[in-house]
């Protein structure tokens, strides 16, 4: 497998409003993201989780170190266009990312704006729309649809732009559990089905043991990497770093405790049913 992502000593610095001082919010990350993945990353809030997706786009540069998207140097101003049509990203609130009053209009801007052939750009709003199962929208105002389905729309609109990766930056922090489990949906079948490489920034335990790999930001640097299973068994380390787990691991947790003797690493709860039913 080859890395679409490739960070290596990656530090960043910004200097805060209230007093100028210097704060360090990543501090010499190393870290590579492979083709074709489902990689999620946690932190407790402050931890350098969003900065980190950031500098996987070139929204903000390394103070030290450096960010390859696809081989593309992000520092490079004129490769900024490579690195954010190899890397799109979807933001936590739609309404930021939703332009047009109609939605296939909406889906079509991107493309439009790199010049895109308009027969192509038809066949893509079409495919965008259909991948995310709004297609029956497309003739809709964005403003009228629901939570879960305006962050559907900001998505298709990414997809309409062809990237391989696609970083979610809490992309369900301000939509209720059905909208959440729709846009959840969504990113899995975009990573199962089209290959689409995911980065899913989330502070929702239930999410990130959904991917394959799951980071643990700590204070500016990885803390834990591996496996959902991995990670979520070591519930006093993620307890120490302010984090909690899934609630189906904690209850395997909290069951171990009272001597029943549950899988320690069971974080789903059809696998809790399934041990439970034996």
């Amino acid at each position: 497998m080859s890395h679409i992502i490739e960070i290596k000593d990656l530090t960043f610095e910004y200097k805060r409003e209230e007093d100028g001082k210097s704060v360090k919010a990543l501090s010499g990350v190393n870290l590579n993201i492979e083709k074709g993945s489902f990689t999620a990353v946690i932190g407790h809030n402050g931890s350098g989780k969003s900065t980190l997706a950031k500098n996987m786009n070139a929204l903000l540069l390394p103070s030290g170190g450096k960010v390859y998207v696809k081989g593309y140097d992000t520092a490079d101003e004129s490769k900024l266009w490579d690195v954010r049509q190899a890397a799109g990203m979807v933001f936590q609130n739609p309404d930021n990312q939703l332009v047009s009053a109609i939605v296939e209009d909406d889906i079509a801007f991107g493309p439009e704006n790199l010049g895109i052939a308009s027969d192509e750009i038809i066949r893509r709003v079409k495919g965008s729309l259909e991948a995310v199962g709004m297609y029956e929208y497309r003739k809709k105002a964005p403003h009228l649809l629901s939570g879960g389905q305006k962050q559907r729309i900001a998505i298709a609109g990414v997809i309409a732009m062809r990237p391989e990766c696609i970083i979610f930056d809490e992309p369900t922090a301000m939509l209720d559990p059905h909208g959440r489990k729709e846009v959840m949906d969504t990113i899995r079948k975009l990573n199962k089905e089209e290959g689409i490489t995911i980065i899913l920034i989330t502070h929702f335990m239930e999410e990130a043991a959904l991917a394959d790999r799951v980071i643990v930001i700590d204070d500016g640097d990885i803390a834990i990497d591996g496996t959902p299973k991995d990670v979520f068994v070591q519930v006093e380390k993620l307890r120490r770093i302010g984090l909690e787990v899934p609630i189906i691991t904690d209850l395997a947790y909290r069951l171990r405790k009272q001597g029943i003797d549950v899988p320690i690493d069971i974080i789903t709860a059809e696998e809790m049913v399934n041990y439970l039913c034996q």
